[in-house]
């Protein structure tokens, strides 16, 4: 059973985007990649009393365990995502060599390229000297299905009150998507390992900023009623959100980001940026990028 399958997610999505087909054709690969991921055994297990303690003391599952997944493993998933970083950024293919050949020496590891405080893949992209974006980018779409398997076991374990910091609390990394659920709260996406989080509404997750004008609201309007992006004026930080109270049937957080091109360029253009990168930011300028 595949351990994320999102290709009837992506197909809905394609459809209702068909103005944004030939841009989304990139991610097509990697969903199929990522459906036919064979875990290599059983989810590891999460001791609740373990993932509460981390929890309490501000640090997230993964930052203090390990990886168990070998080179092997991903390396077809993560072939897939280095080809999508090329067809949209070309003047990245020396720098995907150079992964691969690190790759094959064994001097690079799956767990190379985990988050940590500074950076997802800090590790990874100051070994090989490519852009940070790149990297994290990589990370989620090279090793999604292996770092949620990782993880699979401590979902269930998670209680509200526990966790209230604005990074994942399953692997570390920034928020890629959020939700506004049925009950009116803020849920936050992790598009590297797919675990959500409930967080405040009136506080920015990337720094922390609460005042009474700290967050904008920027409003696409017309077919996209019920999208919106969340912005801090502070940090300039931005989150693509979904009412699900009004766009019931919207999909899996991570396709519908993909699919809303057109929302990050009203961010960007805006002058805001945004924590986990698509192709999109990996085909602008490395200077107006993540």
């Amino acid at each position: 059973m595949a351990i994320i399958d999102l290709r009837d997610d992506w197909n809905d999505v394609l459809e209702r985007r068909r103005a944004f087909a030939s841009s989304l054709v990139p991610y097509g690969p990697i969903v199929d990649a990522w459906a036919q991921w064979e875990p290599p055994g059983a989810s590891p297990a999460w001791s609740p009393d373990l993932c509460t303690e981390r929890w309490r003391r501000g640090v997230p599952l993964i930052g203090e365990a390990s990886l168990d997944v070998d080179r092997g493993d991903v390396e077809d998933m993560l072939a897939v995502a280095m080809e999508a970083v090329t067809a949209v950024r070309p003047d990245e293919a020396s720098g995907m060599r150079r992964l691969a050949d690190e790759w094959d020496a064994g001097r690079i590891a799956p767990a190379s390229f985990l988050p940590t405080r500074g950076a997802i893949g800090a590790d990874a992209a100051q070994q090989l000297g490519i852009r940070a974006a790149v990297i994290a980018f990589l990370a989620y779409a090279g090793l999604r299905p292996a770092i949620e398997w990782t993880l699979r076991g401590a979902r269930e374990i998670a209680s509200e009150g526990v966790w209230s910091l604005g990074i994942c609390p399953f692997c570390g990394a920034p928020p890629g998507f959020a939700d506004i659920v049925e009950d009116g709260r803020l849920q936050l996406a992790c598009h590297v390992c797919g675990g959500t989080w409930i967080f405040s509404r009136v506080r920015c997750p990337l720094c922390g900023a609460d005042g009474p004008r700290d967050l904008a609201r920027l409003e696409p309007g017309g077919a996209d009623e019920a999208y919106f992006i969340s912005a801090c004026t502070r940090c300039k930080g931005s989150l693509k959100q979904i009412d699900r109270r009004q766009r019931w049937n919207a999909r899996s957080p991570v396709v519908e980001d993909w699919g809303s091109p057109h929302l990050d360029l009203a961010a960007r253009q805006a002058g805001y940026w945004r924590p986990i990168p698509t192709l999109l930011d990996l085909a602008a300028p490395p200077s107006s990028g993540v």
